[in-house]
């Protein structure tokens, strides 16, 4: 092998890499859509109750640095809008929980249904307009109900 061909080698594994790593990070800031069957008890995340048309339930660490933004941001939207709650779990102290929810990264958000069921979910600095319109999709799907 030549000096040539591993530069072009090294540079179509750096572009590939970047190219995936642009790829994840994308993914990771988009909404997913989820309908399990589980309920959510607030109860078990120290909460005395959900929001009455939706919940924003948010997943954070003391050593989070994105987090303290996500929580202004959440706590903006549920302030504006009636009937939705915003919780912020700290999940240092609490693996249970992150286990049981699956939470790889901080911030992790979740939009609950007023029955308590997970309908979306974000991983990592969600943006304010994709939490609205996520919010407005799940409030308008129980005000059909």
């Amino acid at each position: 092998m030549t000096l040539l061909d591993a530069i072009l080698v090294l540079t179509a594994l750096l572009a590939v890499t970047i190219g995936l790593g642009g790829f994840l990070q994308w993914q990771q800031k988009r909404p997913r859509r989820l309908n399990p069957a589980e309920v959510v008890d607030p109860a078990r995340l120290g909460a005395e109750s959900l929001g009455a048309q939706a919940t924003l339930l948010q997943f954070s660490t003391e050593m989070c640095g994105r987090c303290p933004g996500v929580h202004r941001t959440l706590g903006a939207i549920a302030g504006e809008r009636p009937g939705v709650r915003h919780l912020d779990i700290d999940l240092t102290h609490r693996p249970d929980i992150a286990k049981h929810f699956r939470v790889l990264q901080t911030p992790t958000t979740l939009i609950l249904d007023r029955d308590g069921v997970i309908q979306t979910r974000f991983g990592g600095t969600p943006s304010r307009h994709a939490i609205e319109l996520e919010l407005a999709r799940v409030t308008a799907a129980d005000a059909r109900v």
